[in-house]
């Protein structure tokens, strides 16, 4: 039976690990009840954006909307407005606030 060899402790620390407070905040998950609008240059030219109206209207891209669910890498959206809920992929929302 081989032994395994120990973790070397002489090893420096990676800079996130070093110093947490360093990195970069990441931003906030976007979850249920978060409120966001549209980026335009990530809805412009997606596959959402052909199998619908090539321009997106106004409310959309000014927000906010309220993310009702998520289901994988998409979200169910209302929009403040008589119109029906709109699922977009979350790589093209953006956190409102």
């Amino acid at each position: 039976m081989a032994e395994t060899p120990a973790p070397d402790t002489d090893s420096p620390a990676t800079p996130a690990q070093a110093n947490p407070a360093a990195s970069p905040a990441a931003p906030a998950p976007l979850k249920k009840g978060s409120l966001v609008r549209v980026s335009k240059a990530a809805y412009l030219g997606s596959l959402e954006a052909q199998a619908s109206d090539p321009t997106p209207p106004d409310y959309m891209l000014e927000g906010p909307g309220e993310i009702l669910a998520v289901k994988g890498d998409y979200a169910q959206l209302r929009w403040n407005r008589p119109v029906p809920d709109s699922w977009l992929r979350l790589d093209q929302l953006v956190a409102v606030g």
